[in-house]
């Protein structure tokens, strides 16, 4: 009796599971693959990871699904009700509030302020992002970023502070004038922060510490589904558990981190492993954490970029042999960034058993702060909380507050303890404060009266998230760098061995034994939990494709 291809596949987060469970569910009434899904950590999900803080639900890794026009995301979670909660969640109510804008020094800035730099920065990533003409509307600031020729081969960040320049070259009548009410902030002091601020808000958007390292060209080719973006009401997990649902027990085995994988790229012999865990034929040998080994015909490696770029190094060997240099490179290339975010609950009188029905209530609020190496800056805010944009409650009246940090503040907020953490933010806090006049005109609403001892806020436990020094994920999610294209998210999806096509494959003894899934191996739609999604669909049907082409199974014709 012919033995059954085994498919190994590394990680149970969206992109593995959508393969397992397309594996399966095409193939289960003829048992045609041996099927086994492989998880270092103790649980399922990946960077989808849903947890309760102060009787709430929340995310502590993906939040959004970014449109709900067309997302596979929004399809599964309606068809299993889980857009439907009584409990609360994150987002519920998507942020009704509209934000106050709170200045370092405790001023609220006007919108007359406010508004036109905001609808600068919006513009500008519109047009990076090619969703508007740059000559469009008569905007000069936007026809003042091509006055020198076009774009050129520039990051995001250059271009976006070009487009702040030709915005203040088009106004030069204002741009050092003295605003009343606003301290030592001149108006273009204050349009810089703001502007800094949205800065810090793509940052978290596209996981770039650095904007001046986000490729340009590469920005339009990023795709979003149309419609509003929401959260799911009963946890991401929820569509991740409905994935894994279908699966025989057994099939997801967890506490099994992969050390090595070892392939024959030449396939001129089958690998030979007296009693090993397997058929001898099988071309890839997978090694565990526990010693254990297992072999594959077929192994869809969907582990983050991350832990690819830490695997692949000089003097690493996750890889035996190591991956072609086609391979390395694009892994190299492209850049992966740290995200977090941190949850505080918070109590205006430090009770903690303060809840969202109490008076007192914490408005959304985006943050402006001095630049870190400004004279003006309040010395006690810690420099990892001035490029976080905003503090909100996670929906209103909620005394659950949320931030969001990227780059090297993402990464020091890892290190921090609950107290340090407390301790800066009640600074942070205090530096928006105005200065001990209660009832200042312009001071937020939170702040009147708050420099009486008994009313200032408190912040009475926290939660946060660490990617970045998480060995299974190490960072967030992945971007295009300057010097890495579109193209490399294409390379990052090619399987090894190379071969081309299907025609080749013929001549391949072992054909497809590596494949790559995860969302930075999609072009269009990295970055996002549905460009998972896409990459394992893509992947199970490239072997269910494979094996129907050879008649080897009695597989329907895909779509």
């Amino acid at each position: 009796m012919a033995k059954k291809p085994r498919i190994v596949i590394i990680g149970a987060g969206m992109a593995g599971l959508t393969a397992a469970n397309k594996l399966y569910t095409s193939t289960s009434s003829n048992d045609l693959f041996e099927l086994v899904v492989v998880e270092g950590g103790d649980r399922i999900g990946g960077r989808i990871n849903t947890s309760e803080f102060c009787g709430d639900r929340i995310e502590m890794g993906a939040t959004w699904i970014h449109g709900i026009g067309g997302s596979p995301v929004h399809q599964i979670a309606r068809e299993i009700h889980a857009l439907e909660s009584d409990q609360p969640w994150e987002c519920m109510d998507g942020f009704s509030d509209e934000p106050k804008t709170v200045a370092e020094g405790g001023f609220e800035l006007n919108a007359s302020i406010v508004d036109p730099i905001s609808t600068l920065f919006n513009n500008l990533m519109d047009v990076a992002q090619g969703k508007l003409a740059p000559n469009s509307g008569g905007d000069a600031a936007l026809k003042g970023c091509t006055s020198n020729g076009g774009f050129g081969n520039q990051s995001v960040g250059a271009f976006l502070r070009q487009g702040l320049d030709a915005y203040w070259d088009s106004c030069k009548d204002h741009e050092e004038e003295e605003l009343s009410g606003y301290g030592e902030w001149s108006r273009k002091l204050l349009e810089e922060a703001i502007f800094a601020m949205h800065e810090n808000t793509q940052r978290t958007y596209t996981s770039a510490g650095d904007l001046f390292n986000l490729d340009f060209e590469a920005e339009r080719e990023h795709r979003m589904f149309p419609g509003e973006e929401i959260t799911i009401s009963k946890g991401y997990l929820s569509v991740i558990e409905h994935l894994a649902s279908v699966l025989p027990p057994g099939v997801i085995q967890l506490g099994r981190k992969v050390t090595r994988i070892e392939w024959q790229p030449e396939s001129k012999k089958p690998v030979e492993i007296p009693n090993g865990y397997g058929s001898s034929s099988r071309p890839v040998k997978i090694h565990i954490c526990d010693g254990s080994v297992m072999l594959a015909d077929h192994v869809i490696v969907t582990i983050s970029l991350g832990v690819l770029k830490a695997g692949t190094g000089q003097g690493s060997g996750m890889f035996n042999p190591p991956l072609p240099s086609f391979k390395t490179e694009a892994i190299s290339r492209l850049g992966y960034g740290v995200v977090n975010k941190l949850f505080l609950q918070w109590s205006p009188n430090g009770n903690q058993t303060a809840g969202a029905n109490d008076k007192a209530k914490f408005p959304s609020l985006q943050i402006v702060f001095h630049p870190p190496k400004s004279e003006l800056r309040h010395e006690k805010i810690p420099w990892w909380m001035r490029r976080t944009a905003s503090l909100s409650p996670i929906y209103n009246n909620s005394n659950v507050l949320l931030s969001w940090f990227a780059g090297k503040e993402a990464l020091e907020l890892e290190t921090l303890s609950d107290e340090e953490i407390i301790n800066g933010v009640s600074a942070t806090v205090s530096g928006l404060l105005p200065a001990p006049k209660p009832h200042k005109e312009n001071s937020p609403e939170f702040c009147k009266g708050s420099a009486s001892e008994d009313s200032e806020v408190r912040f009475v436990k926290v939660l946060k998230s660490k990617w970045g020094s998480d060995p299974l994920f190490l960072g967030s999610y992945s971007y295009v760098a300057v010097g890495s294209s579109g193209a490399d998210l294409d390379t990052m999806a090619e399987p090894l061995p190379k071969s081309g096509s299907i025609e080749l494959d013929r001549c391949v003894h072992h054909p497809l034994q590596i494949l790559f899934a995860g969302e930075a191996t999609h072009r269009t739609h990295y970055s996002t939990t549905h460009g998972a999604y896409f990459s394992g669909l893509r992947e199970a049907n490239r072997l269910l494709q494979h094996y129907r082409c050879f008649g080897g199974l009695d597989l329907p014709t895909l779509i």
